[in-house]
């Protein structure tokens, strides 16, 4: 794979990260008043967020890891998808946003440090 189609994949999930911290602090502030219907959408979209990401995630930082031979972005990527799935088992509140939030960051700086990497 070429350093390009690696650098658009690794932009693409920090954008869907990006996204993610967006929509949780959003989210939050636009459903404090409607926890019932919230609750229930929230989860939905990060369902639909982690199944979008994680194969994006995977590609990106595998196909980095390759071409670089450091496996820190991998593993951080790793640990911020599994934390953004962790969430979806909380209930939702103050609790599953702060982790879903430092999944989604930490997801991102994976991708960061991929693409810095694949360009040294």
């Amino acid at each position: 794979m070429s350093e390009r189609t690696n650098s658009w994949l690794d932009r693409s999930a920090m954008g869907l990260s990006g996204l993610c911290l967006v929509h949780c602090l959003g989210g939050s502030l636009l459903l404090t008043g409607l926890t019932a219907a919230g609750g229930f959408w929230s989860h939905q979209v990060h369902a639909i967020g982690l199944m979008i990401a994680l194969p994006l995630a995977a590609v990106a930082l595998l196909k980095g890891m390759r071409a670089h031979r450091r496996g820190w972005p991998m593993l951080m990527g790793g640990v911020g998808l599994a934390m953004m799935a962790g969430s979806l088992l909380l209930p939702h509140g103050p609790g599953e946003i702060a982790m879903s939030m430092a999944g989604a960051a930490l997801l991102g700086v994976a991708h960061l440090l991929n693409l810095r990497w694949l360009r040294a």
